[in-house]
């Protein structure tokens, strides 16, 4: 991913994390070397006269004249010294580089460039920082699998059903389990498909948890809030790279699809959104009201056939949880 079109905050804040990342490294590398040199003082002469050599060296080079001589009896002393405070590390039980800041990353230092390119670290780091911008209102603390209970759904079926409520929730929150504890970037995409207040956010989220636990790059947004923004950085009301990261995140979940404004715009983005990804074989989770039916009739009937044949359907049962909460604590 070329890490082109976030915002300057997202620049601002991958860059700050950098900062504190380096200077962490480096300051816990002087207190070692401080510690160290208090116990071993023939370290600490031996840095004294690394850093003269280095600086006769330098002169050596800008005095110009015939340095070759100089500069090898300079790179002898120099490397003497370096084996003898390797020993002496060793002699204390330390590794050869105990003395260096450890940083994140070996590459660049946890500076974010090598050589004038962005580093890897970076990258990874402006999209983690996305992400997490793009999940701010997300409540994923507060959903999650141990957090999820089937005491609001019926031990009775109804009417002609041969199951209860409760079974086939048992059933779907299994599943879902299974699905977030076995998550990988080939996962299938799924549907979930109920009336409201039947847990369909609560578990797809719980899967996000789990998800992101694992290091997986995650955006869930309700697609209200999905299109509010795809249309402000489209008209140029906002910068962002919104469109970029909903497409490359490894797995998207798309919360209440069907409650945004419809529009063409909408309608286009949303398609575009899921077929892409489809195309490109990344799992998305698309959470709905709708019923089939009702998505070929408000999208069409090529967005209706392309969920049918590519995610897999998780049918949601059972009577508004939240309405049953409010009740119980009156």
């Amino acid at each position: 991913m070329i890490a082109l079109g976030y915002s300057r905050e997202i620049y601002e804040s991958a860059g700050r994390i950098l900062l504190d990342r380096r200077k962490n490294a480096e300051d816990e590398a002087s207190q070692r070397k401080a510690a160290f040199y208090q116990r071993c003082p023939e370290a600490s002469k031996i840095e004294s006269v690394l850093s003269r050599t280095a600086i006769a060296a330098a002169k050596a080079v800008l005095g110009g004249g015939s340095t070759k001589e100089q500069l090898t009896r300079l790179k002898g002393e120099n490397l003497a010294l370096q084996n003898r405070l390797k020993d002496l590390l060793k002699s204390f039980g330390h590794s050869e580089d105990y003395l260096e800041p450890d940083y994140c990353c070996k590459l660049c230092g946890d500076t974010g460039y090598i050589d004038g390119r962005m580093c890897e670290c970076m990258k990874k780091l402006l999209r983690s920082q996305a992400y997490d911008t793009l999940n701010a209102l997300t409540p994923l603390k507060l959903s999650t699998f141990e957090s999820f209970s089937l005491d609001y759904y019926a031990d009775k079926p109804d009417g002609d059903a041969n199951k209860s409520p409760r079974s086939i929730m048992e059933a779907v929150y299994g599943n879902c389990l299974r699905y977030a504890d076995s998550f990988s970037l080939s996962s299938p995409s799924l549907i979930m498909q109920g009336a409201t207040g039947l847990g369909k956010t609560h578990l797809s989220l719980a899967i996000a948890n789990t998800a992101i636990q694992k290091g997986f790059g995650v955006v869930y947004c309700s697609v209200n809030n999905m299109i509010t923004k795809l249309e402000r950085e489209h008209f140029g009301r906002d910068e962002g790279n919104t469109g970029r990261l909903l497409l490359e995140c490894d797995l998207l979940i798309l919360d209440d699809l069907g409650t945004e404004f419809k529009t063409a715009f909408s309608c286009a983005e949303i398609y575009n959104i899921v077929n892409t990804r489809l195309m490109a074989q990344k799992p998305t989770i698309i959470s709905t009201n709708l019923s089939i039916q009702e998505l070929q009739e408000r999208y069409t009937e090529r967005f209706a056939s392309r969920i049918m044949g590519d995610y897999v359907r998780v049918l949601f049962c059972g009577r508004d949880n939240r309405l049953q909460k409010l009740l119980r604590n009156q």
